[in-house]
C-alpha cells in the first residue's frame, strides 16, 4: 500500500535516507559525506505538515520506500509558460526490498498524483554514474531534459 507519510514513519525514512546518502557518497565522495541524512527529524517534521511537499511510502509489512516530492507551479513569469510541475525529490527503495517492483509501485502512484492535481509533466535529478538509477527512470518513460556540467578544479 502506498500512502502519505506520517510522524510515526520518521525513524524508518531516517534509516532509508541514511541507505541514499550512501549511494551518493559512493558515488561522489568529493560532494557527499558518509553515514548522515538529507533530512533531520525535526525537517521531516516540517515537511510532514508542508502540502506543496508530499512524502510517499511504500508500506507493506513496514516502509520499505518513500518518494519525496515537491509541487512547483509558474505563472505569469516572463519567460516560462505557464504550467504545474512534480518534482521528484528523491525515491528510496530499501535495499534489502530492491527488484520487488515497489519503486516502479512508487514512481507509478507518484505519476498519477501528479496527473491528478494537474501537473503538467514530472521533473527530477540523476547524478552523473548513477547508471541505475537513470536505467530506472528511463524503464518508467522519463527522458532526459537539460544536463548539468562541472569541472572540478585542484
Amino acid at each position: 500500500m502506498i500512502r502519505q507519510a506520517k510522524t510515526a514513519d520518521i525513524p524508518r525514512i531516517i534509516d532509508l535516507l541514511h541507505q541514499v546518502d550512501m549511494v551518493h557518497h559512493r558515488l561522489r565522495p568529493d560532494l557527499f559525506k558518509p553515514h548522515t541524512t538529507k533530512y533531520s527529524e525535526q525537517e521531516l517534521q516540517t515537511l510532514l505538515s508542508d502540502d506543496s511537499k508530499p512524502i510517499f511510502v511504500y508500506d507493506v509489512n513496514g516502509v520499505q520506500g518513500y518518494a519525496f516530492c515537491q509541487i512547483s507551479e509558474a505563472k505569469n513569469d516572463r519567460l516560462l509558460q505557464d504550467r504545474k510541475t512534480l518534482y521528484i525529490d528523491d525515491i528510496c527503495v530499501d535495499e534489502s526490498a530492491r527488484g520487488k517492483h515497489i519503486g516502479s509501485a512508487l514512481f507509478e502512484f507518484v505519476r498519477e498524483y501528479a496527473e491528478s492535481i494537474g501537473c503538467h509533466a514530472i521533473t527530477l535529478n540523476v547524478w552523473a554514474g548513477n547508471d541505475a538509477a537513470m536505467h530506472f527512470y528511463q524503464s518508467m518513460g522519463m527522458q532526459p531534459q537539460k544536463t548539468g556540467m562541472e569541472i572540478v578544479l585542484s
